[in-house]
């Protein structure tokens, strides 16, 4: 296919076509129909400026809708000799309608459309990480409210410390997701704002409207500054990533949580046979290769800021071909984070947990703190019950009766605030999928 920037039949050296044109293909078929909706909202805004006339709006307008449904029921393919999306739409419009699909590129450029095809991409990719991220969240609240009086130790340097619950441990995670979405919340206004009429990164001297692509393309703004919408390639990706990176952070940590208490060592939970992997050696193995996995990929994803600030870093504003690397990057790693979210929400409503594990002997200390609690609440000062229960252990003389824990503070064993924590999620939530 003729590049839409070819000016003669003299055609690219092959080798350098391949190289330039890289993996684009693999990923434009995810970019297809937003191209198409991109140039539905440029071909009305051209026709009420004046530019091209309504039926030359209305027969453009019929050829991408034609288009956008093929791509919609799965019947479109990319031409893998085209250089890109862009260009194989364009080239269907020509092929269509001859002078008149030639007028489709007027006051644009493949930079604002590229800019604007991913922006509308990550919008929607956004979507499904926070309804995912909401199903793994339910879950978690659910987990947390059935098994709130089931005690855990909780460790700090991996030394038995205090006191925990299940409760507590799956409540935590889910507070955590509260914050992950704050984060993907404020990246999701900061790319929902259109590019589109930015051109090469410098306007145009046609009197385009912006606002009216804003509007018909559903963005809450639009990026003003003609220089700045091309400086926010990359910036986009990268930020995206910081925010998915935070998420990854939450699952990798959780992730590994779960292979600790599924050690023998540890011995906390149980998941069923089927969500076990064995050994080609040892009969009597339950690999927890599941959340190995997810822990590995989820590491990965935590990468992903360092690759987007080594690619951006050292470029002056302007557009600059480095930026179609971004796309191998970060669409990939969308796909591997949902898959982490899919496969956990699919696996943890299964988790059986423990009870009574704070019985064994050796957690007898985890009630060091309640037992100078108990001397406090009697009248002596924190620091003397302190050196006490301190002597009491290293004599060997140390005893608590668990009995009922009497946390009843915000944020405790005794108090969760689970309904607090659902509560600013699923406002968030709702602003997100909005």
């Amino acid at each position: 296919m003729k590049k839409i920037w070819q000016k003669d039949d003299n055609a690219t050296n092959i080798l350098v076509n391949t190289f330039t044109v890289g993996k684009d293909l693999d990923f434009d078929e995810r970019l297809a129909k937003y191209d198409v909706k991109g140039s539905m909202a440029h071909c009305k805004m051209l026709a009420e400026v004046g530019i091209i006339s309504d039926e030359e709006s209305q027969q453009m307008l019929s050829v991408l809708t034609e288009i956008l449904e093929e791509i919609e029921n799965g019947n479109f393919e990319i031409d893998k000799n085209a250089e890109d999306i862009h260009s194989q739409i364009e080239s269907i419009l020509i092929q269509k309608l001859g002078d008149t699909g030639k007028k489709i590129h007027t006051a644009r450029s493949r930079n604002d459309q590229v800019l604007l095809d991913i922006k509308l991409y990550l919008l929607d990719e956004i979507r499904k990480i926070t309804a995912l991220t909401d199903e793994f969240f339910q879950i978690l609240i659910k987990l947390a409210e059935q098994h709130k009086h089931i005690l855990l130790p909780g460790y700090t340097h991996l030394q038995i410390a205090m006191p925990s619950s299940f409760g507590l441990w799956f409540g935590a995670y889910a507070e955590a997701l509260l914050d992950d979405l704050e984060m993907l919340f404020s990246v999701k206004n900061i790319i929902n704002k259109n590019p589109l009429g930015s051109a090469a990164g410098y306007g145009s001297s046609f009197p385009i409207d912006r606002e009216s692509t804003t509007y018909n393309l559903g963005f809450q703004s639009m990026n003003y500054n003609s220089v700045y919408a091309q400086m926010t390639r990359g910036k986009s990706e990268k930020m995206l990533s910081m925010a998915m990176a935070t998420l990854a952070g939450t699952l990798s940590k959780f992730s590994y949580d779960v292979c600790l208490y599924l050690s023998q060592n540890f011995d906390f939970i149980i998941f069923p046979k089927e969500f076990t992997t064995g050994s080609s050696i040892m009969p009597h193995k339950k690999n927890p290769d599941i959340f190995e996995l997810v822990r590995a990929r989820c590491n990965r994803i935590q990468a992903l800021p360092n690759e987007f600030i080594l690619l951006t870093n050292n470029l002056p504003s302007g557009y600059h071909r480095d930026m179609q690397l971004t796309k191998e990057i970060l669409f990939p790693a969308i796909d591997s984070l949902k898959e982490c979210l899919e496969i956990l929400n699919y696996t943890l409503p299964n988790i059986q947990v423990k009870d009574g594990i704070l019985e064994d002997e050796k957690y007898k200390y985890l009630f060091s703190v309640e037992k100078i609690n108990e001397e406090v609440k009697n009248g002596s000062s924190f620091r003397d019950a302190y050196i006490k229960v301190g002597q009491e252990i290293e004599k060997g003389a140390f005893d608590f009766e668990i009995g009922n824990l009497s946390h009843t503070h915000q944020g405790s064993i005794g108090n969760l605030c689970l309904d607090k924590i659902e509560y600013q999620f699923n406002k968030l939530k709702n602003k997100l999928l909005g």
